[in-house]
C-alpha cells in the first residue's frame, strides 16, 4: 500500500504519515484489554512499520550524493540498532521497577516516543529532487530540493523515465526482484527466528538463574550486532553493497555451522559442548554481527538504489513484504522446530539458508560509486523498453 502511494503521491506526501501510524498503534498497543485487541493495534503498528521502511529508504537514496549515499542510508538503518539497546534498558526497568501486568503495557507504549519525536520533521522535508525532475517534471522544484540538501542529482535534462507503468517494470526488473525479495526472504527467516526466540536459544547455552539473567543473556547478541551496524556505515561505500552482503551471510553460515556442530546432544537436548561454554556463547552472538554487518543493511539499502524512480518505493516494498514473509514463516514454526528437531539442527538448518542466500547474492548488481541516473540509466532517451534486469 505505502510503496504504491509514495511512488503514486510522492514521497514528501507519505513521508511522517506512516510515523503516525506506528505511532498510533504502539500507544493503543498499550491500552489492549485482551489478544484480540493486540493482535489489532499490533497489526496497525505493523502497517505503519512497514509504510517507513521503503519511504525512508528511498528519500535518503534521493537526497544523497553518490560518495557517501551508502553510508547515509545505512545511517538511516544504523538506529535500529540503537533502538535494541534502548529496548533492552527499557525492558530491564520496566520488569525491575513495575508489576508484570504493568511492565508489558510500558514497554510496548514506549515504542511510540521515537516515531512522535520526528513527525513534525518529516512534514518539513521537501519532496526529493528525483521524483520531482524525473515524475513531477518540476525542474524549479528539483533544482531547490537539490540546493537545499546538496544533492547531486543529475536533473540537468529532464527526460521521460525508461520504465512508465507497472508492466514494463515487472517485465524488465522481475530477475533483480527474484535477487533483492528473496536475500530479504532468506535473510529474515534467520535473523527473525534467532532474534524473536533468543531467549529459548541462549537459555541452552547457558542456562540463567533469574529472569533479569535472562533478559541480559537474551540481549547480549543485540549487543555484538549494533557493532555491525556501525561497521557497516563505515565500510559500505568502500567494500560495497554485494560483497558485504555476500561476505555477512557467509559468515552467518560458516558460524551457525561451527556452533551446530559443536553441541553435544542426546535426541533434542542439548548435554554438552566441545568448545568452551563462553566461546560457544560467544560465536552464536557473532552472527548477529555478520547479520547486521552485511544482509540485515544491505537488503535495506539495495533496493533503494537499483530500482528507476517512478517504482523505486515498489520495488523496495516488494522486497521488504518478502522479508516479512519469511519472518512470518520463522516466527510460527521455529517453536514447533526447536521443540521437534531440537537447537542443533535448527541452527544447522539455518547455515543452509544463509548459504543459499550468500549464492543467490552473486546476482545482485554493484552500486557504489555510481549515480542513481547511471544505475538505473534515468538520464536516457525515453523508450518503451525498461533498463535491463
Amino acid at each position: 500500500m505505502w510503496r504504491t502511494l509514495a511512488d503514486k503521491f510522492g514521497r514528501k506526501s507519505i513521508y511522517g504519515i506512516e510515523a503516525t501510524v506506528l505511532a498510533v498503534g504502539a500507544i493503543l498497543s498499550a491500552f489492549a484489554w485482551n489478544y484480540w485487541s493486540l493482535f489489532a493495534f499490533r497489526f496497525i503498528l505493523g502497517i505503519g512499520i512497514g509504510g517507513d521502511y521503503p519511504v525512508s529508504a528511498t528519500i535518503m537514496s534521493e537526497y544523497a550524493n553518490v560518495k557517501d549515499r551508502g553510508k547515509l542510508i545505512a545511517l538511516v538503518f544504523a538506529n535500529q540498532g540503537i533502538g535494541s539497546l534502548t529496548a533492552v534498558a527499557v525492558g530491564l526497568g520496566s520488569v525491575a521497577a513495575l508489576p508484570p501486568e504493568l511492565a508489558w503495557r510500558l514497554m510496548l507504549g514506549f515504542g511510540a516516543i521515537p516515531a512522535l519525536a520526528v513527525i513534525y520533521l518529516r512534514r518539513k522535508l521537501p519532496e526529493t529532487p528525483r521524483y520531482s525532475a524525473y515524475v513531477l517534471k518540476d525542474k524549479v522544484m528539483a533544482e531547490k530540493a537539490a540546493k537545499f540538501v546538496k544533492s547531486d542529482a543529475n536533473i540537468s535534462s529532464i527526460n521521460d523515465t525508461r520504465v512508465n507503468n507497472f508492466r514494463a517494470f515487472i517485465s524488465n526488473y522481475w530477475k533483480m526482484l527474484i535477487v533483492t525479495a528473496g536475500s530479504w526472504f532468506l535473510w529474515d527467516i534467520a535473523f527473525y527466528g534467532t532474534g524473536i526466540f533468543s531467549g529459548p536459544i541462549t537459555s541452552q547455552i547457558i542456562p540463567p538463574h533469574s529472569l533479569e539473567q535472562k533478559i541480559v543473556l537474551a540481549r547480549v547478541p543485540f549487543m555484538v550486532g549494533f557493532f555491525g551496524y556501525f561497521s557497516a556505515v563505515a565500510f559500505i561505500d568502500k567494500i560495497g553493497r554485494k560483497t558485504l552482503q555476500i561476505s555477512g551471510f557467509f559468515g552467518m553460515a560458516i558460524l551457525y555451522f561451527v556452533v551446530s556442530s559443536e553441541m553435544i546432544t542426546k535426541g533434542t537436548k542439548i548435554t554438552g559442548f566441545m568448545l568452551p561454554v563462553n566461546l560457544m556463547f560467544l560465536l552464536y552472538a557473532l552472527t548477529f554481527f555478520f547479520i547486521d554487518f552485511g544482509p540485515n543493511t544491505t537488503t535495506f539499502i539495495i533496493p533503494a538504489e537499483i530500482y528507476p524512480v517512478k517504482f523505486r518505493t515498489t520495488g523496495h516494498g516488494i522486497s521488504a513484504a518478502a522479508g516479512k514473509a519469511g519472518a512470518a514463516l520463522t516466527t510460527f514454526y521455529f517453536t514447533y522446530l526447536l521443540l521437534r528437531y531440537g537447537l542443533k539442527e535448527v541452527l544447522m538448518g539455518l547455515a543452509i539458508v544463509s548459504l543459499i542466500g550468500g549464492l543467490l547474492s552473486f546476482g545482485l548488481k554493484e552500486t557504489k560509486n555510481a549515480s542513481l541516473e547511471d544505475i538505473t540509466e534515468e538520464n536516457q532517451k525515453s523508450s518503451s523498453e525498461g533498463a535491463p534486469s
